[in-house]
C-alpha cells in the first residue's frame, strides 16, 4: 500500500495481559489525563496560593463524575432500547460504552459538589480544572485512536487513515466498482480464544464480490485531540496572564463555547455512531452541542460582571498548609 494514499492504522488495542487482567491502551490514557492533570492543577493552585492538597480532593470528584456521567451519558443518549431492559449490564463499563456530553455533566456536577462541600467558588473550580479537561480529552481521544473507534467518513485527503479493525464501517464495493487508493481488502476470522481476528491485503482497482474493504478515512480521533491541545495552550496563556485576577467564568465558559462548537463542526466529518442517526437531521452529538454552546455563551457574557464577587474565590491555605507541615517536621 502507498503511504501516499493512506496510512494503515491497525494496533492491537490491547497493550498487555497479566493473567486475568487486560491493559489497554484506552485505559492507559484514559488515566494519564487525570494523572497529567494533577501536575498542572497542582502548579495552578500553588500559583494562587491555594494548597495544593486540594487537588488529591477535586482529584477524586472529577474522576467519579467523569466516569458515571460519561457511563449514564452512553446509556440515556446513545443506547438506552439496550440497557432498558438489563439495566445491571449498565455497571459493565469495561465493556466500552461512554459519551463525552454525559462526561461534560458529569464533571460540572462534581465540581459543583466538591465547591459546595469544601467553600470553594464553584466557577473559580470550573475555570481552573477546564485546563486539566483539555488535556484529558486530548488523551482519551488518542486512546480512541488506538480502539480504532469513533471514525471519520471517507475521504481522499492524503493524510487518510484505514481502519481495518473497524469492522462496522467495512464496505462491500460491487465488482465493477474501483475502491480508494489505498484500500485494504479485510478478512476475518476467529482465534483459538473465540476473538475476532482480521488480515488485511492492499487492494487496486476492482475487488471480488461480497469483498469487505476498509477504505481511506478522516482521522476525526486526531483532529479532536489537537483541537483539545490547542485549547489547553489559549487557556492556559489567558490564566497565566491574569491568574487570581481571572474574570470569574470566563474560562469555563470559554471553553465550552470553543469545544462544542467544534464537536458540532467536525460530526460532519464522522460517521455515525448508532444507528437511528441515520434518519436524523444532525447527530445525536450535534443536538447535545447546541445548548452547551448557549450556556458556555451565556458565561462568557457574565465573566467577571458580579461587582460582589468579579474573580470568585478558593481558600488560600497553602501558607497556612506550609507552617503546619514546618512545625510537623520539627517535632
Amino acid at each position: 500500500m502507498s503511504f501516499l494514499s493512506a496510512i494503515l492504522w491497525s494496533p492491537n488495542p490491547i497493550l498487555a495481559e497479566i493473567g486475568p487482567l487486560t491493559l489497554r491502551w484506552y485505559g492507559l490514557l484514559f488515566m494519564s489525563g487525570f494523572v497529567v492533570g494533577s501536575f498542572i492543577l497542582s502548579h495552578v493552585y500553588r500559583s494562587e496560593k491555594v494548597s495544593p492538597r486540594w487537588v488529591d480532593v477535586i482529584t477524586i470528584y472529577m474522576l467519579l463524575g467523569t466516569v458515571l456521567g460519561a457511563r449514564l451519558g452512553h446509556v440515556f443518549f446513545y443506547d438506552w432500547d439496550q440497557y432498558k431492559d438489563n439495566l445491571l449490564s449498565i455497571f459493565k463499563i469495561w465493556e466500552g460504552g461512554l459519551a463525552s456530553h454525559g462526561a461534560t455533566l458529569g464533571i460540572i456536577f462534581a465540581v459543583w459538589l466538591f465547591s459546595r462541600n469544601n467553600k470553594f467558588d464553584w466557577l473559580w473550580t470550573l475555570d481552573r480544572i477546564v485546563l486539566v479537561v483539555a488535556v484529558g480529552g486530548a488523551l482519551i481521544r488518542l486512546g480512541n485512536l488506538m480502539n480504532s473507534e469513533i471514525v471519520g467518513r471517507p475521504t481522499e485527503v492524503p493524510w487518510a487513515f484505514v481502519f481495518p479493525r473497524d469492522v462496522e464501517h467495512l464496505q462491500q464495493p460491487r465488482p465493477d466498482q474501483p475502491v480508494p487508493a489505498g484500500s485494504v481488502a479485510v478478512q476475518r476470522f476467529r482465534d483459538a480464544d473465540g476473538k475476532i481476528k482480521v488480515e488485511t491485503q492492499p487492494v487496486a482497482g476492482a475487488v471480488a464480490a461480497n469483498t469487505e474493504v476498509a477504505v481511506p478515512r478522516h482521522p476525526t480521533q486526531i483532529y479532536e485531540s489537537l483541537f483539545c491541545v490547542f485549547l489547553f495552550v489559549l487557556l492556559y496563556g489567558m490564566w497565566n496572564r491574569t491568574r487570581e485576577r481571572t474574570p470569574r467564568g470566563q474560562l469555563f465558559g470559554l471553553f465550552v463555547v470553543l469545544l462544542f462548537s467544534f464537536r458540532f463542526l467536525i460530526e460532519f466529518l464522522k460517521e455515525d455512531q448508532v444507528a437511528f442517526e441515520q434518519n436524523m437531521s444532525l447527530n445525536m452529538g450535534q443536538w447535545l452541542s447546541v445548548p452547551l454552546i448557549f450556556i458556555g455563551l451565556w458565561v462568557v457574557w457574565r465573566a467577571g460582571k458580579d461587582p460582589q464577587n468579579p474573580y470568585g474565590y478558593a481558600p488560600r491555605d497553602l501558607e497556612e498548609q506550609a507552617a503546619l507541615e514546618a512545625a510537623a517536621s520539627r517535632k
